[in-house]
């Protein structure tokens, strides 16, 4: 594996397979990898294709006061585990080269992130979207990798390439848990152990609402009746918790009838701790829990 930091030998190393006809896939990450990433890059690997790996924690995706300085890093052991899937190249962009003195340019993907995130992290969507495209310009793949555990950035991805006319396959994979049905993400580092139990209320709820639209239940509220206190009794704070489209995330109010595989989705606070997760009905395994 080739670990590389500058823009024109990650260009370079690129363009063999490129010129040979050979797939370039991409996975974005912000590190401190678990095996959500590593299930990205296994979906790369069994393409046979030339897979390229960034880190890259994204100064401009954190608001005020959110966990920039204590997002978790460990390059080391990422490596380590990048190198044995045989990852062909690990990108490490520099912030200076990502973001260079005087940049002034993003892109905002307007509408659907407005609600879910959008609507308590202003800032968000801007920079993930603008972080996206710049290191899909930079690295040009073929197809890049997300997981749908952060659902509404895979849409935002998704049309900001759409948008932008960019030539790139997006793929979204299935969000991948630990055994006690806790959707894998780099901040669950910060749970205690008593905030990790608290936290098993949110797999419970997703699978919940579940077995409810699989048993035929299609009125809104009651696939998601009293699920909200559950959670609300499980968390110091909740952000959101609903059934959104999951084309559009338009919010579906509860005297609806869901026709489509609509979306449950929830973000909600744990301690010092933010936490995401979300299923699609009909689409996604639930929870085993």
């Amino acid at each position: 594996m080739l670990t590389i930091r500058a823009l024109d030998e990650l260009r370079k190393q690129v363009a063999t397979p490129h010129g040979a006809g050979r797939t370039v896939a991409f996975v974005p990450t912000m590190g401190f990898l678990h095996e959500g990433h590593l299930a990205l890059v296994r979906r790369a690997r069994r393409l046979g294709a030339f897979t390229v790996v960034s880190i890259f924690v994204n100064p401009s995706q954190f608001g005020p006061g959110e966990d920039l300085e204590r997002y978790p890093r460990d390059l080391d052991r990422d490596s380590a585990l990048l190198s044995e899937l045989g990852v062909d190249v690990l990108f490490l962009p520099a912030t200076q080269d990502v973001y260079p003195v005087g940049c002034s340019t993003w892109v905002v993907v307007e509408g659907i992130t407005e609600g879910l995130c959008g609507a308590t992290r202003s800032v968000h969507f801007r920079g993930v979207a603008t972080v996206v495209v710049k290191l899909l310009n930079m690295v040009q793949p073929d197809v890049a990798y997300f997981g749908r555990k952060d659902f509404q950035q895979l849409r935002v991805v998704e049309m900001a390439v759409r948008d932008l006319n960019m030539p790139v396959k997006i793929r979204g994979c299935a969000t991948v848990r630990d055994t006690d049905g806790i959707a894998l993400s780099s901040r669950n580092e910060f749970l205690s152990g008593k905030e990790r139990s608290r936290a098993r209320a949110i797999p419970e709820t997703l699978a919940e609402a579940a077995r409810r639209y699989v048993g035929g239940e299609r009125r809104a509220g009651t696939i998601l009746e009293g699920l909200g206190a559950k959670l609300g009794a499980a968390a110091d704070a909740v952000d959101y918790f609903g059934l959104f489209d999951a084309g559009t995330l338009a919010p579906i109010e509860d005297e609806e009838q869901v026709s489509d595989e609509p979306l449950v989705a929830l973000a909600l606070h744990i301690g010092r701790t933010r936490l995401i997760d979300n299923i699609q009905l009909g689409v996604d395994e639930p929870p085993d829990v």
